[in-house]
């Protein structure tokens, strides 16, 4: 029996187990270059094994079907996005301005940068099945939550903690579909704009919910 043999199914040095999750991150990759280039509805399980250089078989092992693969990669991509922009704006702390700065450019920047990713997050997952919408939202949700968590506790003592929920969900769908419209050519300003736009909504909206009751 040569080492290779008798080493548990290793081969060049991986497990099975490793050699799984290299495979499923080669269909991951796949995934976000046909989904973002040529859209989910005109790619088939067939064409992304191809694109990877895999069998379905191996498809198979990692992905029930196409949308379970889309899913996959939607959700690799949002937990790169969250921890950037979280480590973004945790590291211009405490100055609410410059956190609220610095989450935005990091998540513009990341979308705006990699036509792929825009499409996939913004538009391909957009009614894709009930699953992905029921996750898109709780996506949404998830990126409020941050924003209310930079911004709070809010200046004044009659602010309203429903209100801050309320305006971090107006602000954070409101940048949704300003990039939708910019990736989809609607809008033709630079990403710098973008974000010297969005800087200024979240500011103003800070200050304003602070002053009201």
């Amino acid at each position: 029996m040569t080492g290779r043999q008798t080493a548990g199914r290793r081969y060049g040095g991986r497990d099975a187990a490793q050699r799984q999750q290299e495979r499923r991150t080669r269909l991951i990759q796949a995934g976000l270059d046909l989904f973002g280039t040529a859209g989910y509805a005109s790619v088939s399980v067939k064409q992304v094994c191809s694109h990877a250089g895999l069998t379905e078989r191996y498809f198979y092992e990692s992905f029930r079907d196409r949308e379970d693969l889309l899913a996959g990669v939607y959700n690799e991509l949002i937990a790169t996005i969250t921890a950037e922009t979280a480590q973004a704006a945790a590291a211009a702390a405490p100055d609410v301005d410059a956190q609220l700065r610095a989450g935005l450019e990091v998540f513009i920047r990341t979308l705006a940068g990699d036509a792929r990713k825009a499409r996939l997050v913004l538009i391909e997952v957009v009614g894709a099945s009930p699953r992905l919408e029921v996750r898109r939202r709780e996506v949404l949700h998830e990126f409020a939550a941050m924003v209310a968590a930079v911004v709070g506790p809010l200046p004044g003592p009659e602010a309203s903690s429903s209100r801050l929920t309320m305006t971090a969900m107006s602000l954070v769908g409101g940048v949704n579909e300003l990039l939708v419209d910019w990736t989809l050519g609607h809008q033709n300003a630079t990403v710098d704009e973008l974000i010297d736009l969005c800087h200024t909504l979240y500011l103003a909206a800070y200050r304003a919910i602070g002053d009201q009751p």
